[in-house]
């Protein structure tokens, strides 16, 4: 975590009003729809309410366990281009996680 990003689990619509309280402007969705289930909330529930606060929001789904180069390339895109500081998300966070991480290591994210 640094002062422009942060990583969590799973998040729902009811969530995005204290995303938004704890002062982040983007939201990155990394996990499937479906992925843990119908309970789980899908991308266009999560979207809509992000954007109802005025979060920037972006669904980048990513396999767990199999990320790849085209994954974190598309996703140091989209850092680099939301407003910060960015929530990513995904089941535990750990995929955002190594998401970020990766991108950094190669050095394709704007600080």
């Amino acid at each position: 975590m640094s002062e422009d990003v942060g990583f969590a689990g799973q998040i729902g619509p009811q969530q995005v009003d204290q995303i938004v309280e704890k002062g982040f402007k983007s939201v990155i969705n990394n996990r499937p729809d479906f992925e843990g289930g119908s309970e789980q909330p899908t991308s266009a529930q999560i979207e809509e309410a992000s954007r109802n606060v005025g979060l920037d929001y972006v669904y980048q789904p990513v396999v767990s366990g199999q990320i790849t180069e085209l994954d974190v390339r598309t996703f140091a895109n989209h850092y680099n281009e939301l407003p910060k500081p960015i929530l990513m998300f995904c089941r535990t966070g750990s995929r955002a996680n190594n998401l970020y991480q990766i991108a950094k290591q190669m050095d394709l994210l704007d600080d």
